[in-house]
């Protein structure tokens, strides 16, 4: 007759609990390290695109991708293809970005044109034509105190 070799419940058990308490210690690190990421994406975005912003008001006689009551695809167009001098369709200057980054606290790439201050949430990003602010615009609150985090960044 055959040994057969088996774990008994007992050991399953214990093995099982510890492989929960493990997941129970490594989990909250995990979460915290992913917000930690989204925010230092969230900033390298802005960075990033202020940047090509003051280029794009260099080489553009201090204009800058929008004006008041232009919208949020006259911005993205002239940031994402080649303009002339003036902002118009051309081949002398861009493209400044390849598209516009999304903003990953509220999924939305596009760019508000002035208008309300910066938080409401209904775009990924607020432009004001008349200060060349870019600014985040999601409405995200992880402190709590009632305003949106990512206005001041």
């Amino acid at each position: 007759m055959k040994t057969v070799h088996a774990f008994t419940l007992a050991e399953v058990l214990i093995v099982v609990s510890i492989l929960g308490i493990m997941a129970a210690l490594v989990v909250p690190h995990y979460n915290s390290s992913t917000a930690e990421a989204q925010l230092a994406a969230l900033q390298s975005n802005l960075h990033v695109v202020r940047k090509q912003l003051e280029l794009y008001k260099i080489h553009h006689n201090g204009l800058w991708p929008a004006a008041v009551g232009e919208t949020s695809a006259d911005f993205t167009r002239r940031m994402v293809t080649k303009t002339d001098g003036g902002g118009a369709p051309g081949t002398k200057f861009g493209p400044y970005q390849e598209r516009m980054p999304v903003n990953k606290y509220n999924g939305r790439a596009t760019v508000r044109i002035g208008g309300a201050a910066a938080g409401t949430g209904t775009d990924g990003w607020r432009f004001d034509p008349l200060s060349g602010e870019f600014q985040a615009d999601d409405n995200y609150d992880g402190n709590n105190d009632g305003g949106p985090d990512h206005v001041g960044l």
